[in-house]
């Protein structure tokens, strides 16, 4: 009981700067060094050749895809863990916790099973070639075989980060990443097994990953608490996760979706476009997650202050959150618009096609990056807060209502240059859908934060 008075008083007292930098800065390490290891499949990976580079793009929305199944029930479970921490029912939070982690084994499973019995078909509908599906077939299969294990990280992740447990998932999750980029070069070029070294590298480093953040739990070094006996038996609790976590489960699946149908439209101009692409958005979700990082070290103090009544608090994250990330994309945007060339170059040299394809992608997202904040903080406000409804809509905005059709009519009016600024008019189009539902979120708060 003391622990968790001690905490609840941490999250609804300390100065709000101060507690949201405390709960981004392991989160943002976690994000980097997650970016890194992906960055460093790609690197690896692409010293195969272009068509091997094409398959990490075409597996990486598999990735997503398994990413959105442990992030739609992490998060669902994470936003209600944080609030009901808040209004200090920590029996109600072990349930949720605990039927949590059976539902992401579960799905992970069902996911595993199917995407083993589909590999082929399924590799082709992510939009593999006929030269690229050999890596992207033996690259898949190892990564489903971890499905279940990586599903449950992504749960037991926004757990540790719901009760303010930042520097938990940190260690997690970084260990796991420095495995990997360690394993890769053994597994692709000393033990000569070329792409499956790098998805065994991969599938080896989330089994490490989550060992680590279950002995958290298993330790009793947090507050809720994992136990058979909390695990619910009537659906409800599932419902409600699931309910919450449908903004992730929108955001998770549109990107897996929006990559899709990025990899085909590219495939149109042939590896060397697939290739570049799947380079731009490895760099671009470097950037990214330092702002996803600071977002997600927010989103415990949205909860928690909000389940307390502190709507003032909640007000000043906001701002506060919106205020750092703005300013860090914009810095990142100046930098890798003017970078762009030696970046690309980074990954492969010797393909000209995949340098200027690449290049103008790049420029074009660092154009659009100072808007991106906006939408991410006003979504991660909305589900942290239970407002599942408004948090869904904004989480379609962004690949789902805008960059689909942008990205299925552009390319046959612009060809290749419609595929390489579909993303960024997608992130300028949500910027401004976001502006009017922000004020009116804190129009609506006043009352609220006046009787709280």
């Amino acid at each position: 009981m003391k622990k968790e008075n001690s905490q609840y008083l941490s999250m609804t007292q300390m100065p709000v700067g101060r507690l949201v930098v405390s709960l981004a800065v392991p989160t943002i390490i976690s994000m980097l060094v997650t970016a890194v290891y992906n960055i460093g499949d790609t690197y690896f990976v692409s010293k195969l050749g272009t068509s091997a580079s094409g398959a990490v793009g075409i597996v990486f929305s598999l990735m997503a895809i398994i990413q959105a199944v442990g992030f739609t029930i992490g998060m669902g479970s994470g936003a209600q863990i944080s609030r009901l921490l808040g209004a200090q029912k920590p029996e109600e939070a072990d349930r949720v916790a605990a039927s949590g982690l059976l539902a992401a084994v579960s799905f992970g499973t069902l996911l595993a099973v199917f995407g083993l019995l589909f590999r082929d078909g399924l590799m082709r509908l992510l939009g593999a070639t006929e030269t690229i599906l050999p890596y992207a077939r033996d690259y898949a299969g190892y990564i489903l075989y971890a499905a279940p294990v990586m599903a449950s990280s992504f749960l037991l992740n926004n757990i540790l980060r719901a009760e303010g447990k930042a520097r938990f998932a940190m260690v997690g999750l970084t260990t796991g990443g420095i495995l990997n980029l360690l394993l890769d070069p053994l597994f692709i070029f000393g033990f000569g097994m070329g792409i499956a070294g790098a998805a065994i590298a991969t599938a080896i480093s989330q089994c490490v990953s989550f060992c680590i953040l279950l002995s958290w739990f298993l330790r009793g070094k947090t507050i809720v608490r994992l136990s058979p006996a909390g695990i619910a038996g009537s659906p409800g609790t599932y419902l409600r996760i699931l309910k919450n976590g449908l903004p992730s489960f929108c955001r998770q699946t549109l990107a897996s979706i929006a990559t899709i149908a990025l990899n085909v439209s590219a495939a149109v101009y042939g590896d060397a476009a697939v290739a570049a692409m799947s380079i731009v958005g490895r760099l671009f979700m470097f950037v990214f997650a330092v702002n996803l990082g600071i977002g997600q070290g927010y989103m415990p103090v949205a909860g928690y202050n909000y389940g307390a009544g502190r709507f003032d608090r909640v007000r000043k994250a906001f701002f506060f959150t919106l205020k750092v990330t703005a300013v860090l994309m914009t810095i990142s945007g100046i930098a890798g618009f003017a970078a762009a060339p030696f970046l690309i170059r980074l990954f492969i040299r010797n393909d000209a096609d995949v340098v200027r394809i690449g290049v103008g992608a790049l420029r074009a997202m660092c154009l659009a990056m100072p808007l991106v904040p906006l939408g991410v903080v006003c979504n991660m406000t909305f589900q942290s807060i239970g407002r599942s409804w408004a948090a869904t809509v904004l989480s379609l905005a962004r690949q789902g209502i805008f960059f689909l059709p942008l990205i299925l009519t552009l390319p046959g009016f612009i060809g290749l240059k419609g595929v390489q600024i579909t993303q960024p008019l997608a992130d300028a189009l949500t910027f401004l859908s976001c502006l009017p539902l922000t004020y009116a979120f804190f129009r609506g708060l006043e009352p609220e934060t006046r009787t709280g």
